[in-house]
């Protein structure tokens, strides 16, 4: 399997360099050169354990890796998981699952990616001998994940932007209080989208990239996303045959990444219904899907703080398929994109796509209401997820992080906040952050000075 560039400039790699280069040579973001069709195969996977089906899933895609290599690689990222089922679906009433996807090491969905990529990584380095930097921006779970997966790996460097005062306080400390060597937390001045601009120039200087042997952790890099697949097919495989031809999956994301994630998987073969976007106050993707129109605005700080984006950067890989798998017309969009900051489709499919919006008011309430209801705790993004829930359809909400993550949203709801033993452990440690600007000069000369 080969993997092409959204832009069409680069010329294809497999998977290892796609993963190592992370973002294309050409700005554009890495896809398999075609997708299998794993419908005549889902029958035999139903009653695989987590790890096994993953196994399975990627063999398809991960080509130049020797089978025993990924399935040992696979086996240890979730040994780090605390739930047997490592993705557990959760029935809270008839037509309505919660498939939980915090019981990994930073009690976050971006665990299932993380662990994979930095267990991938450290493999490439003990064949290759080599180093390398990841670089990463983040609105809280991303650089939490990428940080612990790459966790005192020998040859590794890690820096991680990200909005200084924008991410809760405890995602603050699982990415400053690990006292590993070779992370680096970067505080800017900015938004999560000046973070992820700045490492988009960064990662532009073709030069600087290899000097230092960068490569990007965000969901631009293509096994994340393959890597999030696979508890979509996890979960659709765990409900009654009865009520897999009648399923929507409802999808708490700001980046586009975790549903496009599931998307690809239907293009795959596996019959979902549907897929219901889930927002908070930053609702450039309920604009999209309910007027076609994608426009870029100010980002607001919210209880959901890991949506607090305006630029999703996974929509360009969506872009490549609404336009036909065709590079040139990707480039043209994209630089209308980046000119203008808003792009006007002539359709886009709501029979697959819907969404919804949550103000800090709504999460509020929802949190208590869902409290109330069922007697279980939702996190401020998970709460978004369950406005405007289809009555019609089979629904299973992506439950994306702890909610003891965020105990002030939950205090203000609930009047109390759980715990998590992990993180109250953190509270006792010094935070290690550097403050820098959010220009690309001024990072560019901190990674010089660190990198491994």
């Amino acid at each position: 399997m080969k993997y092409i560039s959204t832009r069409g400039q680069t010329d294809p790699v497999s998977f290892t360099e796609a993963v190592a280069i992370g973002l294309a040579p050409d700005g554009g973001l890495f896809l398999p050169e075609r997708l299998p069709d794993i419908s005549p195969r889902l029958a035999a996977w139903r009653n695989l354990s987590y790890a096994e089906l993953c196994l399975e899933f990627l063999k398809n895609f991960a080509t130049d890796i020797p089978e025993e290599v990924l399935e040992r690689l696979i086996h240890r990222s979730y040994a780090t998981f605390t739930h047997p089922d490592i993705a557990p679906l959760r029935k809270i009433d008839d037509r309505l699952h919660i498939l939980e996807l915090f019981h990994g090491p930073t009690l976050a969905f971006k665990d299932f990616a993380l662990q994979f990529l930095g267990n991938l990584y450290g493999w490439q380095c003990e064949q290759s001998g080599k180093s390398i930097n990841v670089l990463g921006a983040t609105s809280g779970d991303t650089g939490a994940a990428a940080i612990h997966g790459l966790l005192g790996k020998p040859r590794t460097g890690i820096f991680v932007l990200y909005p200084e005062g924008r991410v809760s306080p405890l995602q603050e400390r699982q990415m400053t209080c690990t006292g590993a060597a070779n992370v680096h937390a970067i505080a800017i001045d900015g938004s999560f989208d000046d973070a992820q601009r700045v490492l988009k120039d960064i990662f532009a200087n073709k030069t600087f990239a290899s000097e230092h042997r960068l490569s990007a952790v965000n969901s631009i890099n293509i096994a994340r996303v393959l890597a999030q697949s696979v508890y979509y097919l996890y979960a659709w495989l765990r409900l009654p045959e009865s009520d897999r031809l009648n399923v929507e999956f409802v999808v708490p994301t700001g980046n586009f990444g975790n549903v496009f994630a599931g998307w690809l998987l239907q293009q795959m073969g596996v019959p979902i219904v549907g897929f219901k976007v889930a927002t908070n106050r930053n609702d450039i993707l309920h604009r999209l899907f309910t007027t076609a129109e994608y426009r870029s605005g100010e980002v607001h700080p919210s209880l959901a703080p890991s949506m607090d984006i305006q630029v999703a950067s996974n929509f360009e890989r969506f872009l490549y398929y609404a336009l036909d798998e065709n590079p040139t017309r990707v480039c043209t969009v994209m630089a209308q994109i980046k000119a203008t900051g808003s792009y006007r489709f002539d359709l886009l499919n709501k029979s697959i796509f819907s969404s919804s919006s949550a103000t800090d008011v709504e999460i509020t309430e929802i949190i208590h209401r869902i409290h109330e209801r069922y007697r279980y705790i939702v996190d401020p993004h998970t709460a978004c997820a369950f406005k405007d829930i289809n009555p019609q359809r089979v629904s299973i909400v992506l439950a994306t992080a702890h909610p003891a993550k965020f105990p002030d949203a939950i205090s203000a709801a609930l009047g109390q906040a759980p715990t998590a033993p992990a993180l109250e452990d953190l509270k006792s440690r010094p935070i290690i952050k550097h403050r820098l600007p959010a220009d690309a000069t001024a990072i560019k000369d901190f990674i010089a000075q660190r990198a491994i």
